[in-house]
């Protein structure tokens, strides 16, 4: 079995965990997330752990044990605590502002660029070049994260554009004559 697997998952006192056929749900204070099971991996409530056994020694099954462990450890993680990406602009004039579920950005180009939030996630602007964005999906969090970062990848020779807070970029040196 993966090793990944093997490990129980521990679930705080406020995470409530449904099991039903082939699929699991988890509940908590900061909302509810869903997830589907296969067939290859059973999940068992033991106290106040879950544990992921294989139903069949293939390597298949194996696979998917430790997919369906960090899966899980990541929807408790989430429904007790939440996610967070920080994202910072970089270069004169790049500014952010929350408005509701929409973010604005001007990003240098000649129109302002308006980013529509998913159900389920928010964004705050604490500065106008920090951009916070809050969920209690990992999975959504980093795609909105990458979305919104897309609009302007750093570039290679001033460091100008959207960034991972904790990204680095390493610069080029100029073309010398």
């Amino acid at each position: 079995m993966s090793r990944i697997g093997k490990f129980p998952i521990d679930l705080p006192a406020n995470v409530e965990v449904e099991l039903s056929a082939g699929e699991i749900l988890v509940k908590g204070p900061l909302g509810t997330l869903k997830q589907a099971l296969s067939s290859q991996v059973n999940v068992e409530k033991v106290a106040n752990q879950l544990q992921i056994k294989v139903s069949n020694e293939s390597h298949a099954a194996n696979a998917l044990s430790g997919t369906t462990r960090a899966l899980l450890a990541n929807m408790v993680h989430g429904v007790s605590k939440g996610y967070e990406r920080k994202l910072m602009l970089v270069g004169v004039g790049y500014r952010a502002q929350a408005q509701g579920d929409k973010l604005n950005l001007t990003l240098g180009f000649s129109h302002p660029v308006v980013h529509q939030m998913p159900q389920g996630i928010k964004v705050e602007t604490p500065t106008q070049t920090e951009i916070l964005i809050k969920g209690i999906d990992k999975q959504v969090v980093g795609q909105v994260a990458a979305d919104v970062r897309a609009y302007r990848r750093p570039e290679p020779y001033k460091g100008k554009g959207v960034r991972y807070s904790d990204e680095v970029v390493s610069l080029k040196e100029t073309k010398k004559k």
